[in-house]
């Protein structure tokens, strides 16, 4: 499969590594996103670019007929726009806020735990997350994500990085450096607490899911996310 890279940052190198390992072709890399670039010979693209080259990459992608994937996050207030582009061009599509299998996993822990935690009272909610310092964006899109899963099945109806209302979801956003990312859920109430917890080794799980869903996507047409690659629900 010949693959472009939109976006040549530490992510796009790791993409890079493992679709060579599993006998892809890197036929485009952008490091710069006034850069420009054609998709001739381009199987399917993967972005992970930068916040205001995210969307200008994506459309370019379904102008040309190619299927895009993208993890680039800080977008997302444009994300109906893009779904709705795609649909009008009979594209191909898939966003993912965490492309790791086990990430996603944890979101389908999460949701059945907020189902859960939904039916009791007495306890407040709360999201951590650590990333290296080098990310643009906080709180983080799978940060986001778990808030939003939370919010769909419970009393809350929205999150914050400020102080909380009651019925705002704390989120706290660290940078340290060399984290490749943690995300960290708790419950707390006067009596327990409870706490569900993703901490990831290094970029190869985003990086293998990437190209994993990259495999998946050829072919289809539609806007799709990792449960559909994952065959969940």
């Amino acid at each position: 499969m010949n693959i472009a890279l939109l976006g040549y940052g530490r992510m796009g190198k790791s993409i890079e590594a493992i679709a060579l390992e599993r006998n892809h072709t890197i036929v485009l890399k952008i490091s710069n996103a006034t850069e420009d670039f054609d998709f001739s010979n381009t199987d399917v693209a993967i972005d992970f670019s930068i916040p205001t080259a995210a969307v200008a990459n994506i459309k370019k992608a379904l102008d040309s007929g190619v299927p895009v994937i993208s993890g680039t996050t800080g977008w997302l207030d444009q994300y109906n726009e893009v779904s709705d582009y795609c649909h009008s061009k009979n594209g191909t599509f898939l966003y993912a806020s965490n492309f790791s299998l086990g990430v996603n996993i944890f979101f389908e822990i999460n949701k059945k735990l907020s189902q859960l935690m939904a039916t009791v009272d007495g306890y407040s909610t709360e999201i951590e997350e650590i990333h290296h310092t080098k990310k643009l964006d906080a709180p983080s899109g799978t940060a986001i994500t778990l808030a939003e899963q939370i919010i769909e099945n419970t009393r809350y109806k929205w999150w914050t990085l400020e102080q909380p209302f009651a019925d705002e979801i704390h989120i706290e956003a660290k940078r340290i450096p060399e984290v490749p990312g943690t995300h960290k859920v708790t419950y707390n109430s006067d009596i327990d607490s409870i706490s569900i917890k993703h901490t990831a080794h290094s970029r190869q799980g985003f990086a293998m899911g990437a190209v994993i869903a990259a495999e998946w996507i050829k072919d289809k047409k539609g806007v799709f996310t990792m449960r559909d690659v994952l065959n969940i629900g």
